[in-house]
């Protein structure tokens, strides 16, 4: 019998202990998530819980399972654009087509391969050996800035700002029509999508508190340049947020409209700034990087009314 460890991370508070298996272990169901839970073989602390327990930061998941452990993470010598580095952490510029942490179907060339070459054994252990060192992530289409946790004190600190909303993060993007107000904020709680797994969506039912703040930098013909604030990080939240308002990121191929701009190969969504508190040495460090020229190119296009 395998024994799976699981340490819950801010962007994950709330959610149903069996939805959450299901989204965290490699092929296990959420109905065979539940079933593990009712023989008794998960246990968050020492403790047995339902399968509808409301999980919360920092609860460590032990769970029992006949099931195969996912294969190994190997460090691979994949290049890093690395903005900072120091003994605790590290701030890393991902580029667009890179998965942050492997996941089924995608076990190598992610982030955290190329992070286990460079740092060695040098990664915080807390998120477990398939997310060693990743405070939080963004998606494979999304480029951007990223903090990399290398101490375990560091991971905690860092998570601790994410959960109070402390922690500074800013997108460009690019969206489809005219965002009329020069400033606006979006509060709309986010859920899993009841029939696609792989999105999300605006809804009540099982959804956490999702908020952006939007800021207007320019427009074009049929088309507005913005910069968005997380107050919080749900998954694909500026995604869902833009589309639920009616101004989807131009290249999304899942909120998007089905003519897609190839051109952009995914949304137009960069990661613009980090600002947090260091968690060893109490000051605060900011960081900013241009898009990629993808992005650009596109913009400066939109620019010239082409």
């Amino acid at each position: 019998m395998n024994k799976i460890e699981l340490t819950v991370s801010p962007e994950d508070v709330g959610e149903r202990l069996d939805k959450y298996l299901s989204e965290q272990i490699d092929g296990l169901s959420r109905s065979a998530a539940s079933r593990l839970i009712f023989e008794g073989k998960v246990s968050v602390g020492e403790n047995n819980v339902k399968k509808n327990y409301k999980i919360e930061y920092g609860d460590i998941i032990t769970v029992l399972t006949d099931d195969p452990q996912p294969v190994d993470v190997l460090p691979e010598d994949i290049p890093l654009d690395i903005v900072y580095e120091d003994a605790d952490l590290l701030v890393v510029n991902k580029p667009k087509d890179m998965v942050v942490h492997p996941a089924p179907g995608h076990f190598s060339g992610t982030l955290v391969n190329a992070l286990m070459f460079h740092c060695m054994d040098g990664l915080s252990g807390i998120n477990g050996e398939l997310r060693p060192g990743i405070v939080h992530r963004i998606d494979k289409n999304t480029s951007g800035l990223l903090v990399v946790a290398k101490s375990d004190k560091a991971h905690a600190g860092l998570s601790e700002q994410i959960k109070d909303h402390s922690f500074t993060r800013e997108y460009l993007a690019v969206a489809y029509g005219n965002i009329k107000e020069d400033e606006r904020t979006v509060d709309a709680p986010i859920g899993r999508h009841k029939t696609d797994r792989k999105r999300m969506c605006v809804t009540e039912l099982n959804s956490r508190p999702a908020v952006t703040h939007i800021k207007v930098l320019e427009r074009y013909n049929g088309f507005t340049y913005i910069l968005c604030r997380l107050e919080t990080g749900r998954t694909h939240q500026i995604r869902v947020h833009l589309a639920y308002i009616g101004h989807p990121i131009a290249g999304d191929d899942v909120y998007g409209p089905s003519k897609v701009i190839t051109e952009l190969r995914g949304q137009c969504l960069h990661a613009y700034k980090l600002g947090f508190v260091h968690p060893v040495t109490g000051g605060y460090m900011e960081f900013t990087a241009d898009p990629p020229e993808s992005f650009i190119r596109f913009r400066d296009k939109l620019r010239r009314g082409i």
